[in-house]
């Protein structure tokens, strides 16, 4: 019984997602003299790269008809001859422009730009705003949910802890966080890294939860895409890059600049290759996780875009079901894609601390036959 409760709660989560963002379209009446099917191609699209944006302003959902915005702002923290604070309901969603200590600024396409009272935009040669940005530290949807998760998290574990110290089995929630806990502890950092695992587990914890937490969210109405913005994922292979190169003992410098056991021709033909591998494989951690969440959640807005451009009843239970389909795969997604996280970047410390067996033995040693 427990499991078919689960199965239903699941299924009611998807059904709500789905529903809300397929309301979000907001398929708008038509006017007289217009084309029935207002919701073009063109506005889907732009709906969908607004929704895989970051903002500066929280909004649960819009009013088609009427244009108002349900949500609230965030405060905008600009560095420009000083420090400028203040909140981002301010520019009403882009409509104006905001005037600070007798500076202008303009919301454009989701970034901030210096502008005058008429917030002119300039472009350059190959159509890109070309006006000065300012030092940007705001607190953004994707920063807000950053630190709502890291709370989130710093509560749970710390309860976790706690409990240990007074009981040996964990209770209420403790009960569904354990198993996760031992599984990352003993199926990611033991086996790749070894005998100083413990001294890792702490970082492959930390990053599998932040993960899998932030993609799930992904998967809610609340418009949140934070492991879809390639700046959030080159930060977490960053963190996983400056681990293993300040970890690497000296056998793995050695094997990257001279590779024991090859004759010196190749040593200096390698050497390059492996310097640039120390690079290449952050850069894969970055993409692998960017680009299969934006994948994810770009799949999912164009079939319920294709609900809102077909407008029938053939297409529209079609695409539906078809939604509903991959929602599902992408739960599954969302979890692989934070253990692959993890499991690579273990992976990656565990050549790091390796300690390798350079002293072969002489040819009239007896050697032992496996």
């Amino acid at each position: 019984m427990q499991k078919e409760n689960v199965a239903k709660f699941l299924l009611a989560c998807l059904l709500m997602f789905v529903s809300f963002n397929s309301q979000a379209f907001g398929v708008k009446e038509p006017q007289e003299g217009e084309d029935a099917k207002v919701n073009t191609e063109e506005e889907i699209e732009a709906y969908i790269d607004h929704h895989l944006a970051d903002s500066y302003y929280v909004n649960f959902f819009s009013d088609a008809e009427t244009g108002a915005h349900y949500g609230f702002p965030l405060p905008v923290i600009l560095w420009d001859d000083g420090l400028k604070v203040f909140s981002s309901g301010k520019f009403h969603h882009g409509e104006d422009i905001v005037e600070v200590d007798g500076q202008h600024y303009r919301l454009y396409h989701s970034h901030i730009y210096k502008t005058n009272a008429e917030g002119t935009i300039n472009y350059d040669e190959d159509g890109f705003p070309a006006n000065e940005r300012p030092w940007d530290f705001s607190i953004t949807k994707n920063v807000l949910t950053m630190m709502l998760v890291s709370l989130l998290m710093l509560i749970l574990f710390t309860s976790l802890a706690n409990t240990y110290k007074k009981r040996a089995i964990p209770k209420k929630f403790g009960r569904v966080l354990e198993p996760l806990v031992l599984y990352v502890r003993d199926e990611i950092a033991k086996p790749n890294i070894g005998k100083n695992y413990r001294k890792y587990t702490g970082f492959l914890l930390t990053v599998f939860f932040f993960i899998w937490i932030l993609n799930l969210l992904g998967m809610t109405p609340l418009g949140v895409n934070v492991t879809g913005n390639i700046a959030v994922t080159f930060a977490l292979a960053l963190v996983t890059f400056i681990i293993v190169q300040f970890s690497g003992n000296k056998d793995y410098w050695k094997h990257i600049f001279w590779m024991p056991g090859v004759p010196v021709p190749m040593k200096i033909i390698l050497a390059p290759i492996e310097v640039l591998g120390m690079f290449t494989k952050p850069f894969a951690l970055m993409i692998r996780l960017f680009a299969n969440i934006t994948a994810g959640h770009v799949i999912i807005m164009t079939l319920l875009g294709f609900i809102v451009i077909f407008q029938n009843w053939i297409a529209g239970p079609a695409f539906f079901g078809f939604t509903i389909f991959i929602s599902i795969i992408e739960l599954l997604v969302a979890f692989l894609q934070a253990y692959i996280f993890t499991l690579l970047s273990a992976l990656y410390i565990g050549m790091a601390v390796e300690e390798h067996d350079h002293d072969h033995p002489a040819d009239n040693e007896d050697i032992p036959v496996l």
